[in-house]
């Protein structure tokens, strides 16, 4: 394709993201499962190009910044916490899954190597951390589930990669090692996450020395391609590498952003993100027909691999229920044991574990990454695109539902952590007492009481809040309401005074943005 008419197409897909965005909401499906039936019926349309996605392209390109957004919104303490059944699900329900598929696969065609077998396992083993973000951004789960998920899709990639790289070369030599297996992990995994860490605080050292909010801005766009392409450039783990600086940087950074500079950076990875998810899916949409095409015709590739890429689907999604009802199990006795930790086994919990297995942008970019001359090529595409379908398609649209139905959706009742308008009444307070204490002169005389009855009156009204959440929210929202038409009524005045030509442009720019800031914090606070 022309360089032009490349430049054109990819024009062309940001209006279908925007139209295919825009009718997922109308018809309630999730986006990711929008765009990928999208991205299919662009595929097929006459004169559509047959897009071949490069593998290491593709990781390189969309991985690090959808990793490091994932890392840099975790909660660190709940990461630790969670650390032994999110290493569970990352490792060792990578593992299982790889088997249990390459034994089923190796039933299914007994003429297929054991190696190949297992390499299509790891090929599919891992869920994505595209397609889970995109997923549980739009649901609501206990917090121990939603840290679960997230945090095993921000290491299972390495794990899978590492599996597959031994079970392709086990295929292409006939040789394989457990221990070198091992040993190889653990380098990959230290090395990646010392490497990552050092970038992360690499950064939060130089942000302040930058100065300019734009500098700042795109230094962190540098971070998660830094690290990726660092680590492995020393064949250390690039996924763990940009797990880790993620994490570093998120938690640092409200110590070295200023709130001007943070608001910004929030809002620009907000638009590149939400470009690249939505690019992710829709080009594992575009690409069957090239992987239909590779495998000889629609009809030919259901004749012959049908049976078998059906089997592989089975597989994928059993292996994670029992992995899942084995380890919860096992965790529930191990704590009535020791008498520590939630010793409750949840049926209903386990399952939303089960189904919430996505496949995305990695198991396509490896299966597309399987050498030519390897027995079961054709096998493992078709595989790889049937998984990523039904995962997104049927388990991520159907993920909401399960939830609301297993009675799962509520917030937890016994959290450990203060409700926002707990926490709100206590921050309110701090600024009270420091207004209190500043209000007044030495000799004592009051010279701010404007400021003084501001946050005086803002403490009071959130300590209220925070004990009578229900009782006190129409009135709160009242409240707001009319501080949001005052806006509204000056944001009119404000632009009708820049139509007459009364104010310039800056003047413009300058009380739209407080406005804007009132806004957001009128409406945050009303939303509560």
């Amino acid at each position: 394709m022309h360089p032009v008419a490349t430049f054109e197409f990819i024009l062309f897909l940001l209006v279908a993201v925007m139209g295919l965005e825009w009718l997922a909401q109308r018809l309630r499906l999730p986006p990711a499962a929008a765009l990928i039936l999208g991205g299919i019926a662009l595929a097929f349309l006459p004169g559509a190009p047959v897009l071949e996605l490069d593998h290491e392209l593709v990781l390189l390109l969309f991985l690090p910044p959808l990793l490091m957004v994932s890392a840099y919104f975790t909660v660190l303490s709940d990461f630790k916490r969670n650390i032994a059944g999110i290493l569970s699900l990352a490792v060792g329900a990578v593992i299982f899954t790889t088997l249990l598929v390459g034994v089923v696969v190796h039933w299914v065609v007994p003429g297929l190597p054991w190696a190949a077998c297992f390499a299509l396992g790891a090929v599919v083993s891992p869920p994505d951390a595209v397609a889970a973000k995109a997923v549980l951004e739009r649901v609501r789960l206990p917090r121990r589930l939603t840290v679960m998920l997230e945090g095993e899709s921000l290491l299972n990639d390495a794990s899978g990669l590492v599996l597959f790289r031994f079970a392709v070369a086990a295929a292409l030599t006939g040789t394989f090692s457990l221990g070198e297996a091992v040993v190889t992990f653990t380098w990959l995994a230290l090395g990646g996450a010392v490497l990552g860490t050092a970038f992360g605080f690499a950064l939060v050292r130089l942000l302040p020395r930058l100065k300019q909010p734009h500098l700042m801005i795109v230094s962190t766009f540098l971070l998660p391609w830094a690290a990726y392409a660092g680590a492995e450039a020393l064949h250390l783990s690039g996924v763990i590498a940009t797990v880790a600086a993620g994490l570093v940087f998120g938690w640092y950074q409200h110590e070295v952003f200023s709130a001007g500079v943070r608001v910004r950076a929030t809002a620009t990875w907000e638009v590149v993100v939400f470009l690249l998810e939505a690019m992710v899916f829709i080009l594992i949409g575009l690409s069957l027909r090239g992987v239909v095409d590779r495998l000889g015709g629609a009809g030919e590739t259901l004749a012959l691999l049908g049976p078998p890429v059906l089997a592989v689907v089975l597989a994928v999604i059993v292996s994670r229920f029992i992995y899942v009802f084995a380890a919860e199990g096992f965790r529930s006795a191990r704590c009535r044991v020791t008498q520590h930790g939630d010793r409750r086994f949840s049926a209903a919990a386990s399952t939303v574990l089960s189904w919430a297995g996505m496949r995305g942008v990695v198991t396509l970019a490896v299966a597309l990454s399987v050498p030519e001359e390897m027995a079961g090529r054709d096998l493992i595409l078709a595989s790889a695109f049937a998984v990523i379908l039904v995962t997104v398609l049927l388990q991520g649209s159907t993920l909401g539902p399960l939830i609301h139905l297993l009675g799962l959706d509520a917030t937890d009742r016994h959290s450990r952590y203060l409700t926002r308008a707990q926490a709100r009444a206590r921050m309110t307070a701090v600024q009270a007492e420091v207004v209190k204490r500043l209000a007044h002169d030495a000799q004592g005389q009051l010279r701010h009481p404007r400021l003084l009855e501001q946050f005086t009156y803002r403490a009071r009204v959130a300590e209220r809040f925070s004990r009578e959440p229900e009782g006190l929210a129409a009135e709160r929202d009242a409240h707001f309401s009319v501080v949001l038409a005052a806006i509204r009524a000056g944001r009119a005045e404000l632009l009708r005074l820049h139509r007459t030509g009364q104010i310039h442009d800056e003047v413009l720019h300058a009380l739209e943005h407080d406005l804007d800031l009132l806004e957001m914090a009128s409406t945050h606070v009303g939303g509560d």
